[in-house]
């Protein structure tokens, strides 16, 4: 197994006076693909705000690349390569492709690295290279789950965090985008997904966690959660 680049450890959070996380504890290593799946509800969103520094850790820490920072802020976080694409796009509609891509560029290693990610961006997704100067408002949703990955890729990302890839889109684009993470993995990026489509995820991750009520109920080799009887019952309609 390759070396863990992103720990949560025991962490509780929540919203206001709601706890939503019940100690927490998971694993991401390099260069792989991790899936966290779930009912509505379970704490999945708020497990990536968590690490992320969008939500406060109320106990517990994150660990990335061996340092503490769970008290920093998110922007600070995504400097380092903790960068998240987030549940509903979030893109800049009056903005076109080139100027979405440029946003997420923010940091100083992923502004030295610009033309080198908007190549590799465009490589991922011609389809935004043919349309660099449309609005992204004017995009499908597909268009614009494609835009918000990409945007991600731009950040430089030592590890991508994304937040319901398939969420309201297609079987056809649904399948596309998983091609295309699928491309990621192989070359090497370390993702960590939270992800409805629980069959395709499990098929493409490396390691899994289940989360019920804010805790990890199962965990292991993707492949072995898969096959889990709670976990296809609850899950994958078997």
């Amino acid at each position: 197994m390759s070396q863990s680049i992103l720990q949560l450890e025991n962490v509780e959070s929540g919203y206001g006076e709601v706890q939503v996380l019940w100690g927490v504890s998971l694993s991401v290593h390099a260069h792989y693909l991790t899936t966290v799946v779930g009912a509505n509800g379970a704490g999945k969103t708020t497990t990536l705000r968590a690490a992320i520094g969008s939500n406060k850790v109320w106990a517990g820490r994150v660990v990335f690349e061996d340092d503490d920072v769970t008290a920093l802020s998110a922007h600070d976080k995504a400097r380092r390569g903790l960068v998240l694409v987030p549940e509903g796009r979030q893109l800049f509609a009056d903005m076109s492709v080139e100027e979405n891509l440029e946003m997420g560029a923010f940091s100083p290693r992923a502004r030295t690295h610009y033309r080198k990610n908007l190549e590799r961006v465009f490589g991922f997704f011609p389809r935004l290279a043919e349309r660099r100067q449309q609005k992204a408002g004017t995009f499908s949703g597909g268009e614009q789950q494609m835009l918000a990955v990409g945007r991600g890729l731009m950040a430089d990302p030592k590890v991508l965090i994304i937040d319901e890839l398939s969420l309201g889109l297609s079987p056809l684009l649904t399948q596309q985008l998983f091609a295309t993470l699928r491309e990621l993995k192989q070359a090497g990026l370390t993702i960590l997904l939270v992800e409805q489509n629980v069959h395709l995820a499990l098929a493409l991750s490396d390691y899994a966690y289940v989360l019920t009520e804010g805790r990890v109920g199962i965990e292991g080799p993707a492949h072995e959660v898969a096959q889990n009887p709670d976990v296809r019952k609850a899950y994958l309609g078997m």
